[in-house]
């Protein structure tokens, strides 16, 4: 049965760094679920700084959607999910026409998507760290598509968090043990 750790925090809080170096930890063959896409050159510029801080002998798996039909698939140990964040953003973006975000579709998928990536996680053997932005803390977006974002985004980590081994809050580049 696989293990999570989920590494919550806000932005630049030092969360893909600590999953980076729990990973390193284990001493164990990993490999590393990318979800973002490089839709400008500042995206572009990100992605290439983060494949950088990572050990080139993992591997990677470029994953902005469908990340679970993958995981039958990943042989190492212990897996890296970066992040939720965007995963969640892609789901998202598949349901946005004019700025206004079809808030039933986006949160029945990203429900599905979530449970399934459980489900999927649970038949695995790997040692998961997975990656998401705890946005809940901030202020409530102006615009109805951040507030939808949000409230998706905050339950997919609502039920990561019930079903982890153990969940970490980064504040300021410190791990804050939550559970486990």
């Amino acid at each position: 049965m696989g293990k999570i750790t989920l590494i919550l925090g806000g932005a630049r809080s030092g969360k893909s760094s600590h999953a980076l170096k729990l990973a390193e930890e284990s001493k164990k063959p990993v490999t590393f679920i990318a979800t973002a896409q490089a839709y400008d050159d500042e995206m572009t510029t990100r992605i290439q700084k983060h494949k950088t801080e990572r050990p080139a002998y993992w591997e990677t798996l470029e994953l902005p959607l469908n990340i679970t039909p993958s995981v039958s698939q990943i042989k190492s140990d212990v897996v890296i999910l970066d992040c939720v964040t965007l995963w969640v953003t892609n789901l998202l973006m598949q349901f946005v026409k004019d700025d206004f975000a079809d808030e039933a579709l986006f949160m029945k998928t990203t429900q599905t998507e979530t449970e399934a990536l459980l489900e999927a996680i649970q038949t695995s053997q790997q040692e998961w760290l997975i990656v998401s932005n705890e946005v809940g803390l901030g202020l409530v977006p102006p615009y109805q598509m951040g507030r939808v974002y949000r409230d998706g985004l905050g339950w997919a980590n609502q039920r990561l968090a019930q079903a982890a081994d153990k969940v970490i809050l980064m504040v300021a580049g410190i791990p804050m043990p939550v559970k486990g």
